[in-house]
Parts: C-alpha cells; structure tokens; sequence
C-alpha cells in the first residue's frame, strides 16, 4: 500500500503516466460507478497504519456504532463488518454506492479533526483514503466475509473470531451456527484474500 514511498522519481513518473492515461485518480484507488443493487467490500486504513482507532475501547466503539449508522442511513444491507484499532472492513449491499462514498469520507473527516483534538494532535493524518471492491460471485462474497471475520486473529489480536467485540463474528455465529460456520469457512477459504492490502 505504501510502496509510493519507496519509488524512485522516474518510477513514479511512470506509474502517474499510467493511471493518468487510463483515465484514473492519480494516486487513490478508482471509485468506480454502479447502477442498481450492488454488493461491496469497502476498506478503510489510518495512515502509515497508525493505531489511532485503538487508542481506547471507547473509540472503537464509537467507530463501529458511526460506520453502521452510516450504512443505515444509505439503507444499505450489512453482511458483515470488523473493526481494528488502524483499519476497518465492511461488507455491504446498496444501489446508493455514491451516497455511501460520501457519508464514509465526511465521517472521517469528522473523527479526523475530533481525534487529533482529542489527542492533541493538531497536524496529524488520520485516515489513508478507503476502497470499494464490487463482489463478483458468490465465492467472493463468502470469502470476503471469512476474511473481514478472520481479521482480528490474522492481526493477532485474539485467538477466536467471537472474542472480538468490534465485528459482526459473534452475531454472524449466533445466526448460522458453529457447524454452518466452519462449513462456510471450508467452503470458501481466504487463502491469499487480501494479500498486500494491510502491509504495515
């Protein structure tokens, strides 16, 4: 995610000419447009991968309960969501992706400058822009939502999806069940799902 950094000038130049050339943000990933029902992964990073939502369990808190508002108000369905004290995912369906888009980028604006205030952190960046991936089958769909509930134990931060509070795990294992889970979880393994998108 942060290779930029490492490019040389000409390497750059290069990359700009390309994405520039495709018709492309220059350096944030394409928000592309949709019509109708559409199910998305959208991802969203604190910069440089900082654990700025993790500075207290209230925060997170208050993250979650913010981005599924947000979903709500853009009457969109939630199929999954996982919290992490530097970055998020969430797993939902709506034909207002634009609406979405906007109401996740004002959010974090909000938190950004409620944050760094809170944190006394005045200049700081909080978030690195966020993506959307449309599903493309149903194989991406439940992988996408093993991957968003395995997030907590691929970070390390517990042993078990239902031993972390900020996801949809516990409710999603309530609902299915421990058999239909692991079902699920043989079924549709993440294998090499997201690689490279949470390089620290």
């Amino acid at each position: 995610m942060y290779d930029w950094r490492k490019m040389s000038d000409e390497e750059r130049a290069e990359v700009l000419a390309i994405r520039k050339g495709r018709g492309l943000a220059w350096h944030s990933p394409p928000h592309l447009e949709f019509v109708g029902f559409v199910t998305f992964i959208i991802t969203a990073a604190c910069y440089e991968h900082a654990h700025i939502i993790g500075v207290s369990a209230e925060r997170m808190a208050e993250c979650e309960k913010e981005i599924l508002e947000i979903c709500r108000k853009a009457d969109a369905e939630i199929f999954a969501w996982c919290i992490l004290p530097n970055h998020y995912h969430i797993l939902v369906r709506t034909d207002n992706i634009k609406f979405l888009r906007r109401e996740i980028g004002q959010f974090h604006g909000r938190s950004a400058r409620f944050w760094n205030k809170e944190d006394q952190a005045q200049v700081r960046q909080i978030w690195f822009n966020f993506f959307d991936r449309e599903m493309k089958s149903n194989r991406h769909f439940w992988a996408s939502v093993n991957y968003i509930h395995h997030n907590s134990v691929k970070h390390g931060y517990v042993e078990k999806w239902q031993d972390w509070a900020f996801s949809s795990a516990i409710n999603f294992l309530e609902k299915h069940g421990k058999a239909e889970t692991l079902k699920i979880w043989n079924e549709y393994p993440i294998l090499d799902y997201g690689k490279d998108w949470d390089i620290y």
